[in-house]
């Protein structure tokens, strides 16, 4: 585990559906300035590590009452409690949390219910439509913040945003798509296991990211990671969730691949840390595959293939011009 400014608990997470309201991984044990502190402090363990603790209960566990039923409909959906934990950690109450990539609104959702405002932008009408109920029942159950969603094509941010935006953007929260095909959703059937759910269209609109090969997302990511910039505020910081996948056996490492596309649009990575997408539990890992990712990786130890699977995503943080992970540690500290 790396050391880095930002502490996190390796401790077990309330669910965030409970009455207390959401909770992350930095507002687990904590209490700070306001009531959604954004450290945790483990009391017989590490502190201010690299690794985030962010399933302790599963995603639909995570989701359930909060999001409205359709979102499970989407491919690749983001954890909550990333994107809390990443809310939590780098802003305060009132701040604006943008998300050039929004689905269902996850990023949206989190942050009104921290009590910041949120805009973001989504390009096919449907996730759109579903982060807007998304919001809606946010504002029901008593977020404070406020939130929008703008359809249109994020890798022309400067073309479909006012400027009014520009400076004035706390932090970006986001993940690139792994492909236009996902695990998505099963259900059994006579001819076997089905899937479900798995693709962000029916394949006939080519503009989402999803549908580019691995340098054609790079370009595309690049240009809204450089729209991104210009919204930043200073001190503002872009956090980009990814994991490497597999294709035909081989991993691809978009991680990697993020952290070239931020260099090119004029960002300079500060941090990396880890979100787990397992549970902690009586200090062992608890994994939380999907059906196909399990398969998989039983065909590949079958054939003497030494594959495991993937517990964690990848948090790349990137902000503008030189600033320092110590600068930005300050800022939280502070």
């Amino acid at each position: 585990m790396v050391l880095v400014a930002r502490r996190t608990a390796i401790a077990a997470i309330p669910d965030p559906d409970d009455a207390q309201g959401p909770t992350s991984a930095t507002s687990a044990a904590n209490t700070g300035r306001d009531e959604h502190p954004r450290a945790a402090v483990a009391p017989h363990g590490p502190q201010r590590l690299s690794v985030w603790v962010t399933a302790q209960q599963a995603g639909p566990s995570q989701r359930r009452g909060r999001y409205v039923r359709e979102s499970v409909q989407h491919p690749a959906r983001m954890l909550p409690a990333i994107a809390a934990h990443a809310i939590a950690s780098y802003t305060e109450q009132g701040d604006l949390v943008f998300d050039p990539m929004a689905g269902i609104g996850t990023t949206l959702v989190e942050a009104v219910h921290l009590g910041r405002d949120a805009l973001g932008v989504e390009y096919e009408s449907r996730w759109a439509d579903i982060a807007d109920a998304n919001l809606a029942r946010a504002h029901t159950r008593g977020a404070a913040g406020h939130g929008a969603v703008i359809r249109g094509d994020a890798t022309l941010l400067s073309a479909l945003l006012p400027t009014v935006l520009h400076g004035q953007v706390a932090l970006v929260v986001t993940s690139p798509p792994y492909g236009p095909t996902v695990h998505g959703l099963v259900r059994p059937g006579a001819d076997g296991v089905a899937k479900f759910d798995n693709s962000y269209n029916d394949g006939t609109d080519k503009g989402n990211l999803a549908y580019r090969n691995l340098p054609g997302l790079v370009d595309g990511f690049t240009d809204i990671l450089r729209g991104c910039a210009t919204l930043l505020r200073p001190g503002g910081v872009v956090v980009v969730t990814a994991r490497p996948w597999r294709k035909h056996g081989e991993l691809v490492d978009l991680p990697s691949a993020v952290i070239a596309a931020g260099t090119a649009a004029g960002l300079v990575p500060i941090e990396r840390c880890i979100a787990l997408l397992t549970a902690v539990r009586d200090g062992h890992l608890v994994a939380r595959p999907s059906f196909f990712q399990l398969q998989q990786v039983r065909r590949a130890r079958a054939l003497g293939v030494p594959m495991h699977l993937i517990a964690h995503e990848d948090v790349i943080v990137l902000a503008k011009g030189s600033r320092s992970a110590s600068e930005a540690a300050g800022q939280v500290a502070a």
